[in-house]
């Protein structure tokens, strides 16, 4: 009996030494069913860790949960943070290093990653973020309509706003407005400006950013245009779909949330309208190990994420999202995947010309003044330079 015992403490010990790793996360919808398929799946793979995920809301809603847990010491081990918020996490150091996990890495899988997303994750010299989901924001628009009144799908911003005027009837608007910094910085990088300047200031009130709220302003006071502040993100989706408004900008991810509906048109999707040399924000998140992690969950996190980024997940992870691929090797196993319908490689052709995202810690507090300042001026009666002077005064008071 005793011995039988003994054989049964043996047999329990490794599901006893599993290591717990908690990972918040802000994808709802088929990526967060893709998220917890993931994690089923490497859980049965090995015996080691236990990937736990949670859902936490977007990507604000989930910054202010991990804040709070912060103070309380109930952080998970695993986080996915929006690019902006990032640098913030970096700069309070709440988030660990992890060369030392990078640095075991075969090189050739290393150099099979695209540039841009690698990079995002080093910060002076210190790798801190792993890339996860990257994207770019796009135009989503009514084949039909553009059709039916022979218009062309805009490709600069004059031709933009000529279109959304043409397109404006007493039933529908050209445009839905969506007052969120992230779209608002496209329509600022792809006229040549910059939200921030070279040494790290706000830039808010630069001639690219008044010229992109003047013409957002332009289009509401003609009643070509709906503004709609983040808020309101469901009312806007449900203003394209019911043809309320013919064009609105949102991420490429916005998508496999939107073909729940049913569209009684073609959706058009193009990449942001720019002028010579202009570019467009990258978007998305790193996954972040939190500093109170233990190396042991640590090591399980960078595990999962090793896992994520095989190829045959990260198909399955881009069916699902419609996010930008991170590995040159999964390219020809997408062929079907975008051949099936040309619109989806939208947003992958743009990261060619993607910036990353304000690498300032405070700009994770300046975005708020400038959604405020993008309300102020299109919902309210604010003039478009003394709303952003007033956003830029606001940012250069944080510390």
């Amino acid at each position: 009996m005793k011995r039988w015992w003994i054989l049964a403490l043996f047999a329990l010990a490794p599901a006893l030494a599993q290591v717990n790793v908690t990972f918040w996360h802000s994808m709802d919808g088929p990526a967060g069913e893709a998220i917890d398929r993931f994690a089923e799946r490497f859980n049965a793979a090995q015996s080691d860790y236990r990937v736990v995920p949670r859902y936490v809301g977007d990507y604000r809603e989930a910054e202010t949960k991990l804040i709070a847990a912060l103070r309380t010491g109930s952080a998970p081990v695993l986080y996915q943070a929006e690019i902006a918020f990032f640098p913030r996490l970096v700069a309070e150091g709440t988030v660990q290093p992890l060369d030392a996990f990078t640095g075991s890495l075969d090189p050739e899988f290393v150099a099979d990653f695209f540039e841009a997303p690698w990079n995002y994750g080093v910060v002076d010299g210190v790798r801190y973020g792993l890339p996860f989901n990257t994207s770019t924001p796009v135009l989503f628009y009514n084949a039909d309509a553009l059709r039916t009144l022979r218009l062309p799908v805009p490709g600069d911003w004059k031709t933009f706003e000529d279109d959304a005027l043409k397109l404006t009837t007493r039933r529908s608007k050209g445009f839905i407005a969506i007052l969120d910094s992230w779209i608002f910085e496209a329509m600022v990088t792809s006229r040549g400006g910059s939200l921030v300047t070279a040494d790290g200031r706000p830039n808010f009130a630069s001639p690219e950013a008044v010229d992109a709220l003047a013409m957002l302003r332009r289009l509401v006071d003609k009643k070509a245009a709906i503004p709609r502040n983040l808020a309101e993100a469901q009312f806007a989706q449900l203003d394209f779909v019911r043809t309320k408004g013919m064009m609105v900008f949102a991420s490429i991810a916005n998508w496999p949330a939107a073909e729940k509906y049913s569209f009684a048109f073609e959706l058009g999707v193009a990449p942001v309208p720019r002028e010579p040399g202009g570019k467009v924000p990258m978007g998305g998140a790193e996954l972040v190990v939190l500093k109170g992690a233990s190396a042991e969950e640590a090591r399980g996190a960078f595990a999962f994420w090793k896992f994520l980024m095989q190829p045959e997940n990260l198909v399955e992870w881009i069916h699902a999202s419609y996010y930008v691929p991170l590995r040159r090797s999964v390219l020809p196993l997408l062929e079907d995947f975008y051949a099936e319908n040309p619109y989806r490689k939208v947003a992958f052709e743009q990261i060619a010309r993607a910036v990353p995202r304000p690498r300032v810690p405070q700009f994770a507090v300046w975005r708020d003044y400038l959604d405020e300042a993008l309300e102020k001026a299109l919902k309210g009666r604010t003039d478009p330079r003394q709303a952003l002077e007033e956003a830029q005064k606001k940012a250069l008071e944080v510390r």
